[in-house]
């Protein structure tokens, strides 16, 4: 089983309520640079970049600080982390994220917390086997 954050762009609004939540839980601050999910409202339909759990990031760390817990959703272990950002370089759809003065990459981890706020139904939590 698979967990997974799926993207609807065609119903997307814009709102940008994705991004202020995410950051919220996970950094106590309403920035969009500390999201894990990042709507670009500049294109049509909206690009909403997000991890897809592919993994190439867990197969790229040399400390293995990137794992794939039961659900399929890769998690970090910041205590084996050792910032060389070899996992940012890799990630296929620039989803293993940085932000100035982070010690450690972050990553979505499929919580579900944007998908219950979007007022648009355009992110949803689906599992696959």
């Amino acid at each position: 089983m698979k967990k997974l954050l799926r993207t609807y762009p065609d119903k997307c609004i814009a709102c940008h309520l994705c991004e202020s939540v995410c950051s919220k839980l996970y950094f106590k601050e309403d920035t969009q640079e500390k999201s894990c999910i990042q709507i670009n409202d500049q294109e049509y339909p909206v690009d909403m970049n997000v991890c897809n759990q592919c993994r190439t990031c867990v197969q790229t760390c040399p400390t293995q600080a990137l794992t794939v817990n039961q659900l399929g959703v890769i998690m970090l272990n910041k205590k084996l982390c050792i910032g060389c950002y070899m996992c940012v370089a890799a990630c296929p759809t620039k989803s293993m994220r940085i932000h100035p003065g982070g010690m450690s990459p972050f990553k979505c981890v499929a919580c579900g917390m944007c998908a219950k706020q979007c007022p648009a139904d355009a992110i949803r939590i689906e599992t696959e086997e």
